[in-house]
């Protein structure tokens, strides 16, 4: 179990690297994301080469592989390319940018579900025991993670936070914000479909 507890250390350090965000504390914010990132990725590693496997049939992996495939993709985009990266992980303070467009226009914290989706995939296509428990510890540690931000965190970090959670779902979809996020997701050449007058628009 020391694979689980070291992946819950990692939304420790996710915690807290909002909260050296939050107080400007400089130098310490690249190093925490840094650190709960490398650590996250350790405990999967160490979590996925544990011995212990279900008798699951080999249709598993075909189903897993392609879910894991989208969900590091989904992740990538909404947590690397949507975002600001510099601001948001590097540079001193918050993110000077609320963004409520693409998949932040689906729910506030695009990024809960396409971790459960990785984690889904990961549990399919390695048929560990341990995964199991590690992914159910880890997305609960997650969802809580996104409300601890959403409910003390994001409202003091950005002026407009409090009408965007008034229009987008927190973790659920509804059909108007799938429709909202295909309409304002960056499409190819630049091409970018605009959102109606009463979307949200970024701060």
């Amino acid at each position: 179990m020391a694979q689980v507890l070291l992946g819950a250390l990692a939304f420790a350090m996710a915690f807290a690297f909002d909260l050296v965000s939050l107080q400007r504390a400089r130098h310490l914010k690249p190093v925490l994301s840094a650190s709960a990132g490398a650590t996250l990725l350790a405990a999967l590693v160490w979590t996925l080469a544990t011995p212990g496997r279900f008798a699951w049939p080999a249709w598993t992996s075909l189903v897993g592989w392609p879910l894991l495939i989208l969900a590091t993709a989904l992740l990538v985009f909404s947590l690397l390319l949507e975002l600001p990266f510099a601001a948001t992980y590097a540079r001193q303070g918050v993110g000077d940018v609320l963004i409520t467009t693409g998949t932040y226009a689906l729910v506030r914290h695009p990024g809960v579900l396409w971790f459960g989706m990785a984690l889904v995939g990961c549990i399919l296509v390695s048929k560990s025991r341990l995964m199991v428990v590690a992914g159910i510890v880890w997305f609960c540690l997650d969802v809580l993670y996104a409300w601890l931000q959403d409910r003390f965190l994001f409202v003091r970090m950005f002026p407009g936070y409090t009408a965007y959670q008034k229009t987008t779902p927190m973790l659920i979809p509804t059909w108007q914000s799938l429709v909202r996020c295909w309409r304002t997701l960056p499409w190819p050449r630049g091409q970018q479909r605009a959102a109606p007058d009463n979307d949200p628009k970024p701060v």
